[in-house]
Protein backbone atom coordinates (compact mmCIF):
# COMPACT_ATOMS: atom_id res chain seq x y z
CA UNK A 1 0.00 0.00 0.00
CA UNK A 2 0.81 3.39 -0.82
CA UNK A 3 2.08 5.74 2.08
CA UNK A 4 -0.16 8.73 3.31
CA UNK A 5 -0.04 12.38 1.48
CA UNK A 6 1.82 15.02 3.90
CA UNK A 7 0.13 18.10 4.61
CA UNK A 8 2.18 19.92 2.73
CA UNK A 9 2.24 17.52 -0.54
CA UNK A 10 -1.52 17.91 -0.95
CA UNK A 11 -1.65 21.25 -3.01
CA UNK A 12 1.30 19.55 -5.41
CA UNK A 13 -1.50 16.56 -5.86
CA UNK A 14 -4.07 18.79 -6.27
CA UNK A 15 -2.32 20.22 -9.44
CA UNK A 16 -0.99 17.27 -10.45
CA UNK A 17 -4.46 15.45 -10.67
CA UNK A 18 -5.28 18.21 -13.49
CA UNK A 19 -2.86 18.03 -15.06
CA UNK A 20 -3.37 14.49 -15.97
CA UNK A 21 -6.90 15.00 -16.33
CA UNK A 22 -6.49 17.38 -18.73
CA UNK A 23 -3.87 15.39 -20.33
CA UNK A 24 -6.15 12.51 -20.54
CA UNK A 25 -8.56 14.42 -22.30
CA UNK A 26 -5.97 16.01 -25.33
CA UNK A 27 -5.38 11.77 -25.59
CA UNK A 28 -9.54 11.27 -25.84
CA UNK A 29 -9.54 13.81 -28.53
CA UNK A 30 -9.43 12.37 -31.56
CA UNK A 31 -10.74 15.21 -33.87
CA UNK A 32 -8.15 17.21 -33.51
CA UNK A 33 -4.29 16.77 -33.72
CA UNK A 34 -2.14 17.19 -30.53
CA UNK A 35 -0.81 20.64 -30.29
CA UNK A 36 2.79 21.18 -29.29
CA UNK A 37 1.94 24.67 -27.57
CA UNK A 38 -1.08 22.94 -25.32
CA UNK A 39 1.42 19.83 -24.40
CA UNK A 40 4.28 22.53 -23.67
CA UNK A 41 1.96 24.17 -21.54
CA UNK A 42 1.23 20.72 -19.56
CA UNK A 43 4.96 20.09 -19.41
CA UNK A 44 5.98 23.18 -18.03
CA UNK A 45 3.08 23.45 -15.32
CA UNK A 46 4.07 19.49 -13.88
CA UNK A 47 7.93 20.52 -13.83
CA UNK A 48 7.05 23.36 -11.82
CA UNK A 49 5.13 20.86 -9.16
CA UNK A 50 8.03 18.64 -9.05
CA UNK A 51 10.22 21.40 -8.17
CA UNK A 52 8.02 22.26 -5.21
CA UNK A 53 7.77 18.32 -4.56
CA UNK A 54 11.87 18.49 -4.44
CA UNK A 55 11.94 21.86 -2.12
CA UNK A 56 9.94 19.64 0.37
CA UNK A 57 10.82 16.24 0.30
CA UNK A 58 14.39 14.73 1.78
CA UNK A 59 16.68 13.51 -1.23
CA UNK A 60 17.77 10.45 0.95
CA UNK A 61 14.44 9.42 1.39
CA UNK A 62 12.54 7.11 -0.90
CA UNK A 63 8.75 8.13 -1.12
CA UNK A 64 5.83 6.20 -2.76
CA UNK A 65 2.78 7.60 -1.84
CA UNK A 66 -0.19 8.93 -4.40
CA UNK A 67 1.63 11.99 -5.33
CA UNK A 68 4.37 9.71 -6.71
CA UNK A 69 1.71 7.44 -8.47
CA UNK A 70 0.05 10.24 -10.20
CA UNK A 71 3.41 11.96 -10.96
CA UNK A 72 4.12 8.45 -12.99
CA UNK A 73 0.73 8.81 -14.70
CA UNK A 74 1.32 12.21 -15.67
CA UNK A 75 5.07 11.69 -17.21
CA UNK A 76 3.74 8.24 -19.01
CA UNK A 77 1.13 10.44 -20.61
CA UNK A 78 3.52 13.80 -21.34
CA UNK A 79 5.82 10.87 -22.62
CA UNK A 80 3.56 9.43 -25.49
CA UNK A 81 2.45 12.76 -26.33
CA UNK A 82 6.31 13.89 -26.81
CA UNK A 83 6.53 11.05 -29.48
CA UNK A 84 3.32 11.55 -30.97
CA UNK A 85 4.37 14.98 -31.94
CA UNK A 86 7.61 13.20 -33.58
CA UNK A 87 9.78 14.58 -30.97
CA UNK A 88 11.24 11.49 -30.12
CA UNK A 89 14.77 12.77 -29.41
CA UNK A 90 14.42 14.63 -26.23
CA UNK A 91 14.09 14.10 -22.78
CA UNK A 92 10.10 14.01 -21.57
CA UNK A 93 9.99 11.02 -24.72
CA UNK A 94 12.40 9.07 -23.31
CA UNK A 95 10.30 8.62 -19.60
CA UNK A 96 7.93 5.87 -21.34
CA UNK A 97 10.79 3.98 -23.14
CA UNK A 98 12.52 3.90 -19.74
CA UNK A 99 9.60 2.50 -17.63
CA UNK A 100 9.16 -0.02 -20.69
CA UNK A 101 12.26 -1.06 -20.48
CA UNK A 102 12.73 -1.69 -16.51
CA UNK A 103 9.10 -3.96 -16.18
CA UNK A 104 10.63 -6.32 -19.33
CA UNK A 105 13.90 -6.55 -17.25
CA UNK A 106 11.69 -7.08 -14.42
CA UNK A 107 9.76 -9.64 -15.33
CA UNK A 108 13.30 -11.34 -17.05
CA UNK A 109 14.97 -11.32 -13.42
CA UNK A 110 11.79 -13.14 -12.00
CA UNK A 111 11.52 -15.91 -14.25
CA UNK A 112 15.02 -16.20 -14.80
CA UNK A 113 14.49 -17.31 -17.98
CA UNK A 114 17.35 -15.25 -20.92
CA UNK A 115 20.29 -15.38 -22.03
CA UNK A 116 23.30 -12.56 -23.04
CA UNK A 117 21.76 -12.31 -26.30
CA UNK A 118 18.57 -11.15 -25.09
CA UNK A 119 20.16 -8.68 -22.53
CA UNK A 120 22.51 -7.08 -25.11
CA UNK A 121 19.56 -5.10 -27.64
CA UNK A 122 18.18 -3.51 -23.96
CA UNK A 123 22.24 -2.17 -23.20
CA UNK A 124 22.06 -0.88 -26.09
CA UNK A 125 18.83 0.95 -26.53
CA UNK A 126 19.91 2.28 -22.49
CA UNK A 127 22.71 3.49 -24.12
CA UNK A 128 21.07 5.71 -26.51
CA UNK A 129 17.95 6.84 -24.83
CA UNK A 130 21.52 8.19 -21.63
CA UNK A 131 22.78 9.68 -24.81
CA UNK A 132 19.88 12.11 -25.36
CA UNK A 133 19.36 12.73 -21.78
CA UNK A 134 22.94 14.04 -21.24
CA UNK A 135 22.51 15.68 -24.69
CA UNK A 136 19.63 17.87 -23.22
CA UNK A 137 21.50 18.38 -19.72
CA UNK A 138 24.11 19.52 -21.24
CA UNK A 139 22.22 22.05 -23.41
CA UNK A 140 19.95 23.04 -20.68
CA UNK A 141 16.67 21.92 -23.39
CA UNK A 142 15.07 20.74 -20.17
CA UNK A 143 14.82 21.41 -16.94
CA UNK A 144 17.38 19.93 -13.73
CA UNK A 145 14.05 18.16 -12.34
CA UNK A 146 13.30 15.95 -15.74
CA UNK A 147 17.01 15.02 -16.40
CA UNK A 148 17.28 13.77 -11.98
CA UNK A 149 13.98 12.05 -12.70
CA UNK A 150 15.17 10.20 -15.73
CA UNK A 151 18.27 9.41 -13.61
CA UNK A 152 16.90 8.03 -11.18
CA UNK A 153 14.82 5.60 -13.59
CA UNK A 154 18.12 5.39 -15.59
CA UNK A 155 19.94 4.10 -12.03
CA UNK A 156 16.64 1.22 -11.50
CA UNK A 157 17.34 -0.23 -14.60
CA UNK A 158 20.76 -0.36 -14.09
CA UNK A 159 20.42 -2.24 -10.60
CA UNK A 160 18.38 -4.69 -12.52
CA UNK A 161 20.68 -5.31 -15.39
CA UNK A 162 23.47 -5.87 -13.17
CA UNK A 163 21.32 -8.41 -11.27
CA UNK A 164 20.92 -9.67 -14.83
CA UNK A 165 24.18 -9.91 -15.80
CA UNK A 166 25.51 -11.23 -12.26
CA UNK A 167 23.40 -14.34 -12.56
CA UNK A 168 24.83 -14.89 -16.01
CA UNK A 169 28.49 -14.47 -15.19
CA UNK A 170 28.37 -17.71 -12.81
CA UNK A 171 27.41 -19.61 -15.91
CA UNK A 172 30.55 -22.27 -16.61
CA UNK A 173 31.57 -21.94 -19.98
CA UNK A 174 30.86 -25.63 -20.85
CA UNK A 175 27.21 -24.95 -19.45
CA UNK A 176 26.32 -21.54 -21.83
CA UNK A 177 25.46 -23.45 -25.20
CA UNK A 178 22.98 -25.96 -22.74
CA UNK A 179 22.02 -23.13 -20.98
CA UNK A 180 20.76 -21.19 -23.90
CA UNK A 181 18.87 -23.85 -25.60
CA UNK A 182 17.12 -24.63 -22.63
CA UNK A 183 15.92 -20.97 -22.46
CA UNK A 184 14.80 -21.21 -26.16
CA UNK A 185 12.95 -24.59 -25.61
CA UNK A 186 10.91 -23.06 -22.38
CA UNK A 187 9.84 -19.87 -24.49
CA UNK A 188 8.70 -22.33 -27.06
CA UNK A 189 7.00 -24.59 -24.63
CA UNK A 190 5.33 -21.44 -22.85
CA UNK A 191 3.81 -20.19 -26.72
CA UNK A 192 2.72 -23.45 -27.82
CA UNK A 193 0.84 -23.90 -24.54
CA UNK A 194 -0.68 -20.40 -24.97
CA UNK A 195 -1.86 -20.89 -28.20
CA UNK A 196 -4.98 -22.64 -29.02
CA UNK A 197 -5.60 -26.27 -30.71
CA UNK A 198 -3.56 -29.13 -30.92
CA UNK A 199 0.32 -28.83 -31.19
CA UNK A 200 1.44 -32.68 -30.85
CA UNK A 201 4.39 -32.48 -33.32
CA UNK A 202 5.78 -29.53 -32.01
CA UNK A 203 5.44 -30.88 -28.31
CA UNK A 204 7.19 -33.95 -29.47
CA UNK A 205 9.84 -32.67 -31.26
CA UNK A 206 10.67 -30.38 -28.20
CA UNK A 207 10.08 -33.36 -25.45
CA UNK A 208 12.67 -35.34 -27.44
CA UNK A 209 15.68 -32.44 -27.61
CA UNK A 210 14.71 -32.09 -23.96
CA UNK A 211 15.19 -36.12 -22.66
CA UNK A 212 18.36 -35.74 -24.51
CA UNK A 213 19.83 -32.59 -22.82
CA UNK A 214 18.89 -34.15 -19.41
CA UNK A 215 20.44 -37.66 -20.59
CA UNK A 216 23.70 -36.03 -20.44
CA UNK A 217 23.90 -35.33 -16.70
CA UNK A 218 24.60 -38.01 -14.32
CA UNK A 219 23.12 -37.84 -10.82
CA UNK A 220 21.15 -35.40 -11.76
CA UNK A 221 24.23 -32.98 -12.64
CA UNK A 222 25.80 -32.19 -15.78
CA UNK A 223 29.76 -33.04 -16.44
CA UNK A 224 32.41 -31.41 -18.22
CA UNK A 225 35.51 -32.44 -19.57
CA UNK A 226 37.00 -34.92 -18.07
CA UNK A 227 34.07 -35.66 -15.92
CA UNK A 228 34.71 -32.27 -14.51
CA UNK A 229 31.24 -30.64 -12.75
CA UNK A 230 31.36 -27.15 -13.99
CA UNK A 231 29.94 -24.42 -11.23
CA UNK A 232 26.09 -23.11 -11.54
CA UNK A 233 24.68 -26.08 -11.99
CA UNK A 234 21.45 -24.72 -10.59
CA UNK A 235 21.05 -22.41 -13.01
CA UNK A 236 20.68 -25.39 -15.99
CA UNK A 237 18.58 -27.60 -13.38
CA UNK A 238 15.90 -25.47 -12.32
CA UNK A 239 15.60 -24.66 -16.26
CA UNK A 240 15.28 -27.90 -17.55
CA UNK A 241 13.10 -28.92 -14.38
CA UNK A 242 10.45 -26.23 -15.17
CA UNK A 243 10.58 -27.17 -19.11
CA UNK A 244 9.50 -30.64 -17.85
CA UNK A 245 7.20 -29.50 -15.57
CA UNK A 246 5.47 -27.01 -18.25
CA UNK A 247 5.76 -30.33 -20.89
CA UNK A 248 3.54 -32.06 -18.39
CA UNK A 249 1.15 -29.39 -17.70
CA UNK A 250 0.34 -28.91 -21.34
CA UNK A 251 0.03 -32.77 -21.77
CA UNK A 252 -2.57 -33.03 -18.58
CA UNK A 253 -4.43 -30.39 -20.06
CA UNK A 254 -4.68 -32.00 -23.32
CA UNK A 255 -3.11 -28.74 -25.06
CA UNK A 256 -6.77 -26.78 -25.93
CA UNK A 257 -7.42 -26.25 -22.02
CA UNK A 258 -4.65 -24.03 -21.15
CA UNK A 259 -6.10 -22.16 -18.16
CA UNK A 260 -8.42 -23.17 -14.98
CA UNK A 261 -11.98 -21.55 -15.52
CA UNK A 262 -11.22 -19.39 -12.69
CA UNK A 263 -8.63 -17.32 -14.59
CA UNK A 264 -10.16 -17.69 -17.67
CA UNK A 265 -11.70 -14.04 -17.86
CA UNK A 266 -7.84 -13.32 -17.08
CA UNK A 267 -6.50 -15.08 -20.18
CA UNK A 268 -9.13 -14.07 -22.06
CA UNK A 269 -8.51 -10.09 -21.80
CA UNK A 270 -4.38 -11.16 -22.04
CA UNK A 271 -5.57 -12.71 -25.27
CA UNK A 272 -7.57 -9.48 -26.52
CA UNK A 273 -4.56 -7.03 -25.37
CA UNK A 274 -2.30 -9.39 -27.23
CA UNK A 275 -4.40 -9.58 -30.11
CA UNK A 276 -4.68 -5.77 -30.65
CA UNK A 277 -1.20 -4.74 -30.02
CA UNK A 278 0.58 -7.75 -32.89
CA UNK A 279 -2.54 -5.94 -34.87
CA UNK A 280 -0.81 -2.31 -34.09
CA UNK A 281 2.38 -3.38 -34.61
CA UNK A 282 1.41 -4.45 -38.05
CA UNK A 283 -0.46 -1.26 -39.01
CA UNK A 284 1.02 1.11 -36.42
CA UNK A 285 2.46 3.22 -39.59
CA UNK A 286 -1.11 4.39 -40.03
CA UNK A 287 -3.08 3.57 -37.61
CA UNK A 288 -0.77 3.84 -34.14
CA UNK A 289 -1.14 7.49 -32.11
CA UNK A 290 1.32 6.76 -29.10
CA UNK A 291 -0.93 7.76 -26.55
CA UNK A 292 -3.19 5.38 -27.41
CA UNK A 293 -0.42 3.35 -25.91
CA UNK A 294 -1.30 4.54 -22.58
CA UNK A 295 -4.68 2.57 -22.27
CA UNK A 296 -2.81 -0.84 -22.69
CA UNK A 297 0.16 -0.05 -20.20
CA UNK A 298 -2.92 0.60 -17.30
CA UNK A 299 -4.81 -2.23 -18.38
CA UNK A 300 -1.68 -4.81 -18.21
CA UNK A 301 -0.68 -3.09 -14.87
CA UNK A 302 -3.81 -3.96 -13.69
CA UNK A 303 -3.27 -7.40 -13.94
CA UNK A 304 -0.03 -7.26 -13.06
CA UNK A 305 -1.07 -6.54 -10.00
CA UNK A 306 -3.74 -9.12 -9.18
CA UNK A 307 -0.39 -11.41 -8.63
CA UNK A 308 0.31 -12.83 -4.88
CA UNK A 309 3.89 -14.05 -5.04
CA UNK A 310 4.34 -13.90 -8.66
CA UNK A 311 1.19 -15.98 -8.94
CA UNK A 312 -2.38 -15.32 -10.25
CA UNK A 313 -4.88 -16.82 -7.76
CA UNK A 314 -8.90 -17.34 -7.14
CA UNK A 315 -11.06 -16.44 -5.19
CA UNK A 316 -9.87 -19.09 -2.65
CA UNK A 317 -5.88 -17.92 -2.84
CA UNK A 318 -5.70 -21.07 -4.75
CA UNK A 319 -2.65 -21.37 -7.61
CA UNK A 320 -5.04 -22.94 -10.50
CA UNK A 321 -2.76 -24.21 -13.26
CA UNK A 322 -2.35 -22.15 -16.26
CA UNK A 323 0.13 -19.80 -14.36
CA UNK A 324 3.08 -20.23 -17.69
CA UNK A 325 0.18 -18.98 -20.20
CA UNK A 326 -0.62 -16.23 -18.51
CA UNK A 327 2.62 -14.89 -17.58
CA UNK A 328 3.89 -15.50 -21.23
CA UNK A 329 0.99 -13.48 -22.68
CA UNK A 330 1.59 -10.69 -20.20
CA UNK A 331 5.05 -10.37 -20.92
CA UNK A 332 3.85 -10.77 -24.41
CA UNK A 333 1.97 -7.59 -24.77
CA UNK A 334 4.82 -5.67 -22.45
CA UNK A 335 7.38 -6.57 -25.45
CA UNK A 336 4.68 -5.72 -28.01
CA UNK A 337 4.29 -1.81 -26.31
CA UNK A 338 8.12 -1.71 -25.87
CA UNK A 339 8.10 -3.04 -29.42
CA UNK A 340 5.88 0.11 -30.67
CA UNK A 341 7.65 2.65 -28.64
CA UNK A 342 11.38 2.01 -29.54
CA UNK A 343 9.74 2.26 -33.49
CA UNK A 344 8.35 5.39 -32.76
CA UNK A 345 9.63 7.81 -35.61
CA UNK A 346 10.77 11.32 -34.98
CA UNK A 347 7.57 12.38 -37.55
CA UNK A 348 4.37 14.32 -36.00
CA UNK A 349 0.88 12.49 -36.25
CA UNK A 350 0.27 15.85 -38.28
CA UNK A 351 2.84 14.84 -41.16
CA UNK A 352 2.74 10.96 -40.69
CA UNK A 353 -0.31 10.40 -43.82
CA UNK A 354 2.08 12.45 -45.66
CA UNK A 355 5.25 10.11 -44.98
CA UNK A 356 2.96 7.28 -45.28
CA UNK A 357 1.76 8.40 -48.58
CA UNK A 358 5.50 9.55 -49.61
CA UNK A 359 6.95 6.02 -48.63
CA UNK A 360 4.15 3.79 -50.96
CA UNK A 361 4.59 5.87 -53.40
CA UNK A 362 8.76 5.75 -53.40
CA UNK A 363 8.35 1.50 -53.46
CA UNK A 364 6.07 1.61 -56.17
CA UNK A 365 8.39 3.96 -58.00
CA UNK A 366 11.19 2.08 -56.98
CA UNK A 367 9.42 -1.44 -58.04
CA UNK A 368 8.59 0.13 -61.27
CA UNK A 369 12.16 1.03 -61.77
CA UNK A 370 13.45 -2.52 -60.88
CA UNK A 371 10.81 -4.01 -63.43
CA UNK A 372 11.66 -1.59 -66.46
CA UNK A 373 10.29 -0.18 -69.05
CA UNK A 374 8.75 0.45 -71.82
CA UNK A 375 6.68 3.44 -70.35
CA UNK A 376 4.73 5.98 -71.82
CA UNK A 377 3.90 9.42 -70.32
CA UNK A 378 0.32 8.20 -69.19
CA UNK A 379 1.97 5.40 -67.33
CA UNK A 380 4.08 8.29 -64.91
CA UNK A 381 1.23 10.43 -64.53
CA UNK A 382 -0.88 8.77 -61.35
CA UNK A 383 2.51 9.45 -59.75
CA UNK A 384 3.38 12.92 -60.58
CA UNK A 385 -0.09 14.32 -59.84
CA UNK A 386 0.44 12.42 -56.18
CA UNK A 387 3.94 14.99 -55.95
CA UNK A 388 2.50 17.63 -56.80
CA UNK A 389 -0.65 17.36 -54.98
CA UNK A 390 1.96 17.24 -51.68
CA UNK A 391 4.33 19.75 -53.28
CA UNK A 392 0.99 21.91 -52.97
CA UNK A 393 0.86 22.05 -49.30
CA UNK A 394 3.92 23.35 -48.28
CA UNK A 395 4.61 27.26 -47.53
CA UNK A 396 8.01 28.50 -48.30
CA UNK A 397 9.41 25.05 -48.60
CA UNK A 398 8.25 23.32 -45.25
CA UNK A 399 4.80 21.52 -44.37
CA UNK A 400 2.99 23.64 -41.97
CA UNK A 401 0.27 22.44 -39.48
CA UNK A 402 -2.92 23.09 -37.71
CA UNK A 403 -2.42 27.43 -36.35
CA UNK A 404 0.45 27.84 -38.38
CA UNK A 405 2.93 25.66 -36.47
CA UNK A 406 5.88 24.03 -37.96
CA UNK A 407 5.45 20.04 -37.04
CA UNK A 408 8.51 17.99 -36.29
CA UNK A 409 10.07 15.25 -39.03
CA UNK A 410 10.18 18.31 -42.05
CA UNK A 411 13.71 16.43 -42.71
CA UNK A 412 12.45 13.10 -43.11
CA UNK A 413 9.53 13.65 -45.04
CA UNK A 414 11.27 16.40 -47.32
CA UNK A 415 14.06 13.32 -48.08
CA UNK A 416 10.86 11.20 -49.56
CA UNK A 417 9.97 13.66 -51.32
CA UNK A 418 13.32 14.34 -53.22
CA UNK A 419 13.82 10.71 -53.63
CA UNK A 420 10.16 10.23 -54.95
CA UNK A 421 10.95 13.41 -57.21
CA UNK A 422 14.89 11.95 -58.61
CA UNK A 423 13.39 8.68 -59.10
CA UNK A 424 10.81 9.92 -61.68
CA UNK A 425 13.09 11.81 -62.83
CA UNK A 426 15.45 8.42 -63.37
CA UNK A 427 12.04 6.51 -64.90
CA UNK A 428 11.40 9.60 -67.46
CA UNK A 429 15.08 9.52 -68.45
CA UNK A 430 15.13 5.65 -69.48
CA UNK A 431 11.62 6.43 -71.46
CA UNK A 432 13.43 9.06 -73.47
CA UNK A 433 16.02 6.24 -74.11
CA UNK A 434 13.37 3.92 -75.22
CA UNK A 435 11.57 6.70 -77.75
CA UNK A 436 15.75 7.19 -78.92
CA UNK A 437 16.15 3.45 -79.31
CA UNK A 438 12.79 3.14 -81.37
CA UNK A 439 13.52 5.86 -83.59
CA UNK A 440 16.67 4.64 -84.18
CA UNK A 441 15.29 1.09 -85.18
CA UNK A 442 12.91 2.79 -87.65
CA UNK A 443 15.97 4.69 -89.49
CA UNK A 444 17.50 0.95 -89.94
CA UNK A 445 14.48 -0.58 -91.27
CA UNK A 446 13.82 2.42 -93.82
CA UNK A 447 17.47 2.09 -94.64
CA UNK A 448 17.37 -1.41 -95.08
CA UNK A 449 13.94 -0.57 -97.73
CA UNK A 450 16.47 1.64 -99.46
CA UNK A 451 18.79 -1.05 -100.10
CA UNK A 452 16.01 -3.40 -101.53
Amino acid sequence: MSAPVAQEELPILEAVINIRNRLTALKRDRAEFIKPSDVNALYQAVVKQVTKLNDVRDDNTTYNNRVDTTLADVFSLLSLCYLTLGRTKECPAVYSQLASIRQLLSHMEESAVYNESDLAPFQRRLSELRHIVQQDAESNKHPEAMTKLLERQFNECDVIMRSLQDSLSVLSVELVPIHERLVTIRRQLVALAAKEGSHKAEIKSLAEELRKIDSKRVDGKFLGPGGVMPASQALCTSLIEECFDILQQIKAQDESKNVASSLKPIHDRLNELRAELENLVLTHRWSLRETDLYNYSMSLQEIDKMRIDGKFVDTEGNRPPGQYVLLYLLRRCYGLIYRLLSSSEPVSEELIPIANKLSTVKKCLNEVYKFGGPFTPRDLYPYQLVLHQIDSMRKDGRFVGVGGNIPEGQGIVMAHLNECHELLEMLKESMGENEDDQDYDDEDESDAGVVE
